[in-house]
């Protein structure tokens, strides 16, 4: 009974940290800060299946809420979502260290678990509103050990890395994530089957994962116009205050928005708290370096070396000259050009340094392990100390006017896209707070939303992918003809009336359209005349969907054949004793 106790711990233990770290998230409302958009209902729309002439970045992830959102409540889905990638992320901490460090005992888990929570890559990935994006995080340290069962053998294991690479494959970034750390564990040398043998399966384990976004951008042809170079720079590494690059990236800091961070890492602490955190890291680092003929550990070692030195010097002067020729040679490069987010990468390591400092800190002096534990757990937390309750509570739930129903109400069941003005994709309502928001417009209404994808980022721009949407944000600004609108596929317009942004001569186009809804936030606008049909192809539909379904169903089977496998063991064990 006590040993059952404390295996379970450490999963009560990142529970208890991912409830501290949403905390006001989860009361009523929806999700609604920078790049995070939460809606009670969603669409399968095409630019939900990545259908349109934009790089499919929110695939699958905008289609699985579109399907859950049918049957629950859209904010409740992407909140579930969340809480369980944190919980995850914590819990797999923990049982990483209880298969590479299998000496460790529950605290040194517990402090990997707290390493892997309450970090600066947290923080700022839930501030920029990357909720998705941690789920691929979420599933790193999983993977590792899926992998090492690979490598043994074990029986299950295969079908506990596709749930994994499952799981983190809700988006392209986390999809290459998990590819990436599955590759160092299973390619390295050695282990009781043929190491190309397990990269071809995990390769293509990897394929179905990211099947929808993948084939999404084949057969709607997005990827050929690429990406704008101007976002390398836009998005590279950013050193924070007392801190070099290298020093913000090796603290799990240095997101490119600096207004995506937390408080305590606007000023000079931000060097005490990655102090803090390095010395319980590096703490380790030695009695891991003892261990460096396991494959995986030394594996795991030079890949964190490699996601801290890569975005350091992608963000030099010919680092940036790379990344932009890069972008436009390569198509699909852009998905690089955010370079603090693979920093990732590193965490299993720091959090399996972290354990091994502890182990080592109670061998060196004599003392029990739990006050190392502890003391270990604390020192984290106090590097970052405004991680707690919703990120300072920057992470809170928002609540939409009524207005915003009755607008997708009124376009259920008609057809058409819908153009929207002000000009932009971020806004700035008195509901939303002080950060600005991505319009909420594409996942709130049942028709496709023409979105530029055009993004200013500090003072300057960065094109977006595709043309259409900007042709028609210029026929508005410019006054054009309803004509205009409806040969480009625009059906409706819709006015945010409580955002700033540019309107240019709209209105003398809203002017020869019919409004059907108005009231103090928003305005709807029918336009009239025939509208050229601008949706995909039947073929290009079921293809996205089939790779969807492709996806779930791995990730369904793998999740039931693990269970299946688990309780056999549970099984075989009550029969010995």
């Amino acid at each position: 009974m006590q040993a059952g106790y404390r295996r379970y711990l450490p999963a009560a233990y990142s529970l208890a940290l991912a409830l501290l770290i949403l905390g006001p998230l989860l009361g009523p409302g929806y999700l609604l800060l920078r790049d995070a958009v939460s809606t009670p209902r969603s669409y399968l729309t095409d630019s939900a299946l990545g259908l349109t002439d934009a790089a499919a970045r929110a695939v699958p992830q905008d289609a699985l809420i579109a399907a859950l959102s049918t049957v629950i409540d859209g904010g409740l889905v992407v909140k579930f979502i969340l809480l369980v990638a944190l919980w995850l992320a914590g819990w797999g901490a923990a049982r990483m260290v209880a298969v590479l460090l299998p000496t460790a005992g529950l605290g040194p888990q517990l402090v990997a678990s707290t390493v892997m929570l309450w970090n600066p890559y947290v923080a700022e990935r839930l501030l920029q509103g990357h909720w998705s994006l941690l789920t691929g995080y979420a599933a790193l340290p999983w993977i590792v050990c899926a992998g090492i069962g690979v490598r043994r053998a074990t029986p299950g294991s295969w079908w506990a890395l596709a749930a994994s690479l499952a799981f983190a494959g809700l988006t392209p970034t986390g999809a290459l994530l998990a590819l990436t750390a599955a590759l160092v564990v299973v390619a390295t040398p050695g282990g009781r089957t043929s190491a190309m043998r397990r990269v071809c399966g995990a390769i293509g384990l990897f394929l179905v994962a990211a099947s929808p976004w993948l084939v999404a951008t084949f057969v709607s042809g997005a990827a050929g116009d690429g990406s704008d170079p101007a976002g390398v720079a836009a998005f590279a590494a950013r050193a924070e205050p007392g801190l070099a690059t290298l020093g913000s990236l090796a603290g799990l800091g240095g997101i490119w928005n600096s207004a995506a961070v937390p408080s305590t890492r606007t000023t000079l602490f931000a060097l005490v708290g990655t102090v803090l955190l390095l010395v319980v890291v590096f703490a380790g680092v030695p009695a891991l370096w003892r261990r460096r003929r396991n494959p995986v550990v030394s594996g795991l070692g030079a890949l964190a070396l490699f996601a801290v030195l890569a975005p350091t010097l992608g963000a030099t002067p010919w680092g940036l000259d790379v990344g932009r020729w890069s972008v436009e040679v390569f198509t699909g490069a852009g998905l690089l050009r955010d370079a603090q987010k693979w920093v990732a990468l590193a965490v299993p390591f720091y959090a399996l340094a972290a354990a091994a400092a502890v182990m080592w800190a109670g061998n060196r002096f004599s003392l029990p392990r739990p006050t190392f534990s502890i003391a270990a757990v604390v020192v984290t937390i106090v590097a970052l100390p405004d991680l707690v309750w919703g990120v300072g509570g920057a992470l809170k739930p928002v609540h939409y006017p009524g207005s915003w129903t009755v607008v997708a109400e009124q376009l259920r069941d008609e057809t058409g896209d819908v153009a929207v003005l002000p000009a932009g994709m971020f806004r700035a309502f008195p509901y939303s707070g002080d950060a600005p928001v991505l319009d909420p417009a594409p996942r709130f209404l049942p028709l496709d939303v023409l979105q530029t994808g055009q993004l200013v980022v500090a003072g300057g721009t960065v094109g977006g992918e595709g043309t259409r949407a900007t042709q028609v944000e210029d026929v508005l600004l410019a006054g054009g003809s309803p004509t205009q609108l409806a040969d480009l596929g625009v059906g409706w317009v819709l006015i945010e009336r409580e955002t700033p942004g540019q309107l240019g001569k709209a209105a003398a186009t809203l002017d020869g359209l019919e409004q059907v809804f108005a009231d103090n936030d928003l305005e709807l606008y029918r336009v009239p005349g025939d509208v050229a049909a601008q949706e995909a192809s039947t073929g290009a539909r079921t293809a996205v969907i089939a790779a969807h379904l492709a996806w779930i169903l791995m990730g369904v089977i793998a999740l039931i054949s693990v269970g299946l496998n688990q309780n056999r063991i549970r099984l075989a064990r009550r029969g010995q004793s």
